[in-house]
């Protein structure tokens, strides 16, 4: 059993007859303490002050939590914080000063998981991960002499994340160093845009973030600096921290690149570029903002090979795969593919686009961008500058004797409204409508004003989609999930199911997820469906149907992804949950 329970035992804060009763229940020894909480014997909130109290008084360490999954450092650092006094910082809430990094050497940071953060006229304020470690204290005190420091608390993987980030920063401190003495000897803009070294930096940053598996790179001026962000399985992670002044050459050099009005720094802009980094080319999708301190630069990566995967590559199951050819394979009608913004439905139009196009039919597509460039198909890219919006572009299609169409997104009625003619006048329509599952398409094609009848006659296969971040093979070990999750998921599960969780490594980065994977759901409409469909019956009664002819909801697939050791329960639940 372990320490903290056989203290908790000891002082009477919990019963043996408590801790016997759970492990009657075959629950781990290890796992006793994290059950004594969710059923409520004891709250986290008095467990957490029994930690603080003995960190206090000498007899735990700090790490002595790093056993404990379930017991968040965060709050233990706060109340451990509210106690001592001191300052409980989120290190991503403030706009660090990074200079104060360069006046500390970066091991003995590392050695005492330490961080200077501000300086004002008084004090220096350095974010400790243990507040009680005094060496430390007095150590980094001889660093900054002239000032008193002023303790302030952070987690442990905050604090080595920006230390990370500094150790970035100094890897490119040369390449900064030398774009400054450029920028310095240089008067007239055009030479500015011609410097060399910029070339290098912007180089650098598209080739870390790629290595990264970054499907975003954001580039945003804050107050101080200049931070280089990239969307790595879906969430956002720093990867560069620049000083403010090396932010409008970085971004004067990509406008440049992107064919972008430099000049224009108070209206919005959209372009695209293409460079080779490493031994590939890859195409870049650039939009600019204006915001406060500048402007955001936002650049999509588009991987011209993820434009050719096929369907079953990128996580479809066989069942669902299936299906959708199924869909695919009718000689006119409509398919939509559903799910919120980011969940990959681009990536399934290509792919399906893929398995439609060949010599023998006329395939053209509507996009706004045009993301991807594919032989044997016609793409149109609308432009509503000139008067080219997606109804426009589609009504111009249908008189160039197309055999299947792709049409990007449908925002309003009336793109809608050809969509379904088109489909019912003998085409193969595919497009992406913004709904959270299959059956929810269907209303919302009635409140787009579309008539039941048509939208049944019409109507094909819809499939809804997430993506759902894969769990890291390098660390992946078994969970163990707690009773009230067991008993959400019910039936949904088999009895001793095994599932699995990544612990964190330096392959993942520390996230215990290593690339992402679709999990959906097909809906094909039957003839029984259909009738149903045209009478307008409810959702429920067109689940029930659905249900009838065999339609596994997302919910249920992305639970056998968790069984098959591909995914998290935790991370089904967050995105999958109705």
């Amino acid at each position: 059993m372990d320490r903290i329970t056989q203290d908790l035992l000891a002082n009477g804060s919990i019963m043996q007859r408590q801790v016997d009763r759970l492990l009657a229940q075959s629950i781990s020894p290890d796992l006793i303490l994290r059950d004594i909480t969710l059923s409520g014997f004891m709250t986290m909130d008095r467990l957490v002050r029994f930690i603080v109290q003995q960190i206090r008084s000498g007899v735990y360490e700090l790490s002595i939590i790093d056993d404990y999954d379930y017991i968040k450092e965060h709050i233990v650092l706060q109340k451990l914080s509210q106690e001592e006094n001191l300052l409980f910082i989120d290190l991503d809430s403030i706009d660090m000063d990074y200079k104060l990094t360069e006046r500390a050497p970066l091991a003995q940071l590392k050695k005492f998981n330490a961080l200077p953060i501000s300086e004002d006229e008084l004090s220096v304020t350095v974010a400790f991960n243990d507040p009680l470690n005094i060496d430390a204290q007095e150590a980094l005190q001889r660093l900054f002499p002239r000032k008193p420091l002023k303790v302030a608390v952070a987690t442990k993987k905050q604090i080595q994340s920006y230390l990370f980030k500094v150790e970035l920063k100094n890897s490119v401190k040369d390449l900064v160093a030398k774009i400054r003495d450029e920028l310095n000897s240089i008067n007239s803009v055009e030479e500015q845009q011609e410097a060399s070294s910029i070339l290098l930096l912007i180089d650098v940053v598209l080739k870390t973030c790629i290595q990264g598996r970054a499907s975003d790179i954001h580039i945003e001026p804050t107050e101080k600096n200049c931070v280089v962000r990239g969307r790595v399985d879906g969430k956002l992670t720093e990867m560069f921290i620049f000083e403010k002044d090396i932010y409008p050459p970085l971004a004067s050099r990509l406008k440049l690149l992107a064919n972008l009005d430099i000049a224009e720094k108070r209206k919005p802009q959209d372009g695209r570029f293409s460079t080779l980094v490493g031994a590939l080319e890859y195409d870049f999708r650039i939009s600019t903002l204006p915001i406060l301190y500048g402007e955001s630069i936002v650049m999509r990566v588009l991987d011209k090979q993820k434009a050719l995967v096929k369907l079953e590559d990128a996580g479809m199951d066989t069942a669902n795969y299936q299906k959708l050819l199924k869909g695919l394979q009718a000689p006119f009608g409509i398919i939509l593919v559903t799910g919120p913004t980011g969940s990959g439905k681009t990536t399934t139009l290509y792919g399906a686009l893929n398995e439609l196009r060949n010599v023998e039919d006329k395939v053209i597509t509507v996009e706004d961008p045009v993301e991807y460039r594919m032989n044997l198909i016609q793409q149109v890219q609308v432009n509503p500058k000139v008067g080219l919006s997606f109804a426009d572009a589609l009504r111009s299609i249908l008189r160039q004797d197309p055999d299947k169409i792709m049409i990007g997104e449908i925002r309003d009625q009336e793109t809608l409204e050809i969509a379904i003619k088109a489909a019912l006048t003998g085409h193969l329509v595919i497009s992406t409508l913004h709904t959270n599952d299959a059956i929810s398409s269907i209303p919302r094609m009635a409140d787009m004003g579309i008539q039941h009848y048509l939208i049944s006659g019409a109507l094909v296969a819809i499939q809804a989609q997430r993506l759902v971040r894969k769990i890291c093979v390098h660390c992946k070990v078994e969970e163990k999930l707690s009773p009230t999750i067991i008993e959400e998921l019910g039936s949904f599960i088999p009895e001793n199911a095994k599932f699995y969780i990544g612990k964190g490594c330096k392959e993942c980065n520390e996230s215990g997820y290593m690339g992402r994977e679709m999990i959906c759901e097909v809906l094909n409409i039957s003839e029984e469906l259909s009738s149903i469909i045209a009478k307008g019956a409810s959702k429920d009664a067109m689940l029930e149907q659905a249900k009838r002819d065999g339609f596994i909801g997302i919910y249920e697939n992305g639970i056998q992804k968790a069984l098959d050791g591909i995914t998290s329960i935790e991370e089904i639940l967050r995105v999958a949950k109705g």
